[in-house]
């Protein structure tokens, strides 16, 4: 199930004012940028590059995941391991805002997220 419109336009203006805040400076962004997408549930941070055998060609790599549970009013936390699954982040596996999501991503205190 998708989310509410109200729902909707809240997480849109923090991830559009996130996205802005945390992407690469625009004379770099043809070798990497960073975007969202929005899926059912789900918010997936994603890192795009030109794939490394044709520069014409770009992959999309989800790097950061975090899933709305509307019974519990809490957002899990996802990150991507090396099989390309993801895998619930400890600690702290959920948040109670978008915006502490986000702020646990930044910090990325144990390399999960960026490397």
């Amino acid at each position: 199930m998708a989310f509410d419109l109200n729902k909707s336009i809240d997480i849109i203006e923090i991830m559009e004012n996130y996205i802005s805040k945390v992407r690469p400076r625009p004379e770099i962004m043809h070798n990497i940028d960073l975007s969202y997408a929005i899926e059912n549930q789900s918010i997936i941070l994603n890192e795009i590059r030109p794939y490394w055998g044709n520069p014409n060609e770009v992959l999309t790599s989800g790097y950061a995941k975090s899933t709305f549970v509307k019974n519990k009013n809490i957002w899990k936390i996802y990150w991507k391991r090396a099989d390309n699954k993801w895998h619930l982040y400890e600690p702290p596996p959920n948040v109670e805002q978008l915006k502490d999501f986000l702020k646990i991503v930044d910090q990325d205190k144990y390399g999960c997220f960026k490397g």
